[in-house]
């Protein structure tokens, strides 16, 4: 969403109003209640042209009259229209999908108007989101399309015989804000009027003339495509579209019998797909998809459907998954209609993708679940590495959100394994505003991870994550356009430092430094602190090495508390962003940047200050000072006895598996993405504890834990011996929280250590130890206490028992997690 912030363009109130047609009341052949009687389910509305006008406009303005303004309702409809021709004027609200169901945008034609307005907010389109316009002719009764939106809000195959502005005016005849916007596969025949649309995303498209831009506007593949040189007026042009497969969609053939037509590949292309003839592609019959309806599907069955070789519908609603969704089979196409929205109820991966050939993804909305989630969308497992430059993957139409509608929470909304993926069109959003807002609750660490090689996306739209918004680490990646505001809600600087606590923020965009070759068009990086005077280092950060190209950048300081900025563009490059005026405290630019260098060569500067000490007769923990690096610090190498033995990502780390009474000596080495390794750290010695008595750890062999409430953090990985994972509750401190050891067999033990060092800020704030030989009575707490620090030693007097139960008694922003769980005698 963006901040409300000073208008930057404006226009004089010339424009006439809108005019109605009169409804069309001749005999209507077939009745409007056959309308939401199809296999599609009640919320899909299929329009016949032998329909009663009145009604079919009856029914779109009923619709719009409940969603204009609901911005998190959980309704959703999909209007569809036989081929033929309408005489209809109406508006399109929230979570609403308007399609034409010819094969040619030219089959279906709708005289009078279809338009998105701004009135329930004034003209401020800014958060105009979720809805989708696509695949008719439109011809408005008064020469002028209005589609107000900004993100989420795809506007594809659309013929406007007329002007198409993509704005509304505010009630003193001002252009509103607006904030988006993607339009593809179209012909628009008159002018595109942007007005106050900061940012807007045009491919294969072409208009008659294009008045203006704000900020950042690209195009790809268009005809007829403004010229000027960026940075005023702020246009990109890229010519052709490099590689494409147009977004799949529903029609009906002349027999009456519903197909889904999936549009074939193309390479170097300009212009719209159908515009010399249909878009080359095949068709696929209705009946080889399994048809989803949210009254009925099940992750059970959709899965099951999938198995047997079926594609997948889904209708309009919203879909509780209580597991993932998996794609295995090559070519398997995946279609919403009507926003469908996808939930992971269990921290689950909402849906997988096989590492397979030419899976297409399209129309669908994803929300966080209420328990964590590792990925929302995952494109191939990791370690993905087949070739599908012939066939690759597509996805199109995207949206995770986190939090809005609901709260939810995960750590990547995206992450693309696989190699040679086509993104059309992506909305990653971390809610700024709805249910669940808030620095420590909706938390999604990154939006988009590519991990894949030779990616390409066109129209990515990435906000308000609490770190990173883009990670790519794949190498020979291509963005056309990028949208990103950082997150408002960063509570102070100390929470929001990167690259171990040495650089201020996290960049939006973050290409890693390992990658060669990476080249991307039009980047766009916003800021609004609105809580905290925060400073952001770079906006972009990338490796100053041949192969990495970014051409047209631009940092915005939309609004924000007094003192915060956006200090640099591009790798400590460009001026910064910090206040609304003069001009250039509010918009930066940069036009190029090309990388000089053969890539990183220097190493980190060596870590000092480490110390070793024995907390157990099996375990040594470790700290040190932060090494800094020209570029950054990935982690630290541990070596015991001059032997490596153990990495980690921050300045501490637990040995454990030692021998009672041992003289041990460490030293580490810090270490960059590049490869480069510093000088060893002084050397710190340790000697283990003495065995028996609370000095001997207890074979863990066998046993198993779990934990109220539960993530994809298992509590299994505080038993596996690895400081490298961790059971985290996913979730804030809150008494009550529980966690239970089963030890197989009653033990004899009187000592507990609950290690969170990595999670340093993780410990039990409060506790109490129960102890119980059937898991079911548990008596009175054997020791209670409260944690000081990341390692929690618990001691009391012997106990003998199989079960073990922490219970939290304390609060705290941050979540309770562990490394490991040791119980000694």
């Amino acid at each position: 969403m963006k901040k409300t912030v000073a208008s930057t363009f404006s226009v004089l109130a010339t424009a006439a109003s809108l005019c109605s047609l009169a409804p069309n009341v001749s005999q209507a052949a077939t009745p409007i209640s056959e309308a939401n009687t199809t296999l599609f389910g009640p919320r899909v509305y299929v329009f016949d042209p032998t329909m009663s006008a009145s009604d079919i406009g009856n029914v779109a303005t009923s619709i719009f009259s409940r969603l204009e303004s609901n911005e998190f309702s959980s309704e959703r409809y999909a209007l569809l229209f036989k081929p033929g021709t309408y005489n209809v004027n109406f508006n399109v609200g929230f979570y609403t999908h308007v399609a034409g169901l010819g094969q040619n945008p030219g089959d279906v034609t709708i005289n009078g108007g279809v338009n998105v307005n701004a009135d329930w907010d004034n003209g401020n389109a800014t958060r105009n989101f979720w809805r989708a316009l696509e695949n008719y002719t439109v011809v408005p009764s008064n020469g002028q399309t209005q589609i107000a939106v900004s993100q989420a809000a795809p506007l594809r195959r659309l013929h406007i015989k007329g002007e198409l502005h993509l704005f509304d005016f505010d009630s003193n005849w001002n252009a509103g804000w607006a904030s988006g916007g993607f339009l593809a596969d179209s012909i628009v025949d008159g002018q595109i009027v942007p007005a106050s649309q900061q940012q807007w995303l045009s491919r294969n498209s072409r208009w008659a003339s294009w008045n203006n831009g704000v900020w950042n506007m690209v195009f790809v593949g268009c005809n007829n495509a403004p010229s000027g040189q960026f940075p005023n007026p702020p246009y990109t042009v890229v010519p052709q579209t490099p590689i494409i497969r147009e977004k799949p969609y529903l029609y009906i053939r002349s027999s009456g019998q519903y197909d889904v037509f999936v549009p074939a590949l193309q390479t170097n292309t300009q212009g719209p797909s159908w515009a010399s003839g249909s878009t080359p592609g095949q068709s696929i019959s209705i009946d080889q998809f399994y048809i989803a309806r949210p009254e009925t599907a099940t992750a059970a069955s959709i899965n099951a459907a999938l198995s047997q070789g079926k594609h997948l519908l889904f209708t309009p609603g919203i879909y509780q998954l209580s597991d993932t969704i998996r794609i295995t089979n090559a070519n398997t196409v995946v279609l919403g209609i009507g926003l469908a929205t996808l939930v992971p109820t269990n921290g689950q991966v909402a849906m997988s993708v096989a590492d397979v050939d030419g899976v297409k993804l399209a129309g669908l909305t994803f929300d966080a679940g209420p328990i964590n989630s590792p990925t929302i969308l995952e494109v191939g497992p990791t370690g993905s590495s087949a070739n599908h430059s012939a066939n690759p993957t597509s996805l199109h139409d995207i949206t995770v959100r986190t939090g809005g509608a609901t709260n939810g929470r995960y750590d990547v909304g995206i992450k693309i394994n696989s190699n040679h993926v086509i993104g059309d069109h992506f909305w990653l959003w971390r809610a700024d505003h709805g249910v669940g807002a808030g620095w420590t609750s909706n938390v999604s660490k990154n939006g988009l991870v590519v991990n894949g090689s030779n990616v390409t996306i066109y129209g990515l739209f990435n906000e308000h994550h609490n770190e990173y918004q883009t990670v790519w680490n794949g190498n020979g990646g291509r963005v056309y356009f990028y949208q990103s505001e950082i997150p408002y809600d960063v509570p102070n600087q100390a929470v929001w430092m990167s690259q171990n606590g040495t650089v201020n923020g996290y960049a939006s965009y973050k290409v890693a430094n390992s990658v060669t070759s990476h080249e991307a068009w039009g980047l766009g990086v916003y800021s609004y602190f609105r809580d905290a005077a925060v400073k952001l280092n770079s906006a972009i950060e990338v490796p100053n090495v041949q192969g990495i190209k970014l051409h047209h950048a631009t940092t915005i300081w939309l609004n924000g508390t007094a003192g915060s900025e956006i200090t640099h563009v591009i790798n400590n490059t460009g001026g910064r962003v910090y206040a609304n005026s003069p001009s250039e405290a509010m918009r930066q630019t940069l036009t190029e940047f090309a990388g000089t260098g053969a890539g990183d060569t220097q190493a980190p500067s060596t870590p000092a200050s480490l110390t070793a000490t024995a907390v157990s007769s099996s375990q040594i923990n470790l700290s040190w000072s932060a090494s800094t690096d020209n570029v950054g610090v990935s982690g630290y190498d541990v070596y015991r006895n001059g032997v490596l033995v153990g990495s980690s990502p921050s300045t501490s780390y637990s040995d454990t598996g030692l021998t009672a009474s041992t003289v041990y000596s460490y030293t580490v080495r810090a270490k960059d993405a590049a490869g480069n390794t510093s000088a060893a750290s002084n050397a710190a010695s340790a000697t283990t504890q003495p065995g028996g008595g609370t000095g001997a750890a207890l074979v863990r062999t066998g046993w198993t834990a779990a934990s109220t409430p539960s993530s994809s953090e298992p509590a299994a990985n505080l038993l596996d011996g690895s400081m490298s994972t961790r059971w985290t509750t996913g979730t804030p401190m809150a008494p009550g929280q529980s966690l239970i050891v089963d030890m197989k067999e009653v033990k004899s033990f009187n000592k507990l250590v609950m290690d969170s060092t990595g999670s340093n800020n993780d410990y039990a704030r409060g506790y109490e130890v129960y102890v119980s030989n059937d898991g079911t009575s548990w008596g009175t707490a054997v020791a209670t206490g409260t944690g000081t620090g990341p390692v929690v030693t618990v001691t009391f007097t012997t106990r003998s028992a199989r079960y073990i139960r922490v219970v939290q008694t304390g609060s705290a922003s941050s979540w309770w997690s562990m490394r490991e769980f040791n119980v000694y005698y």
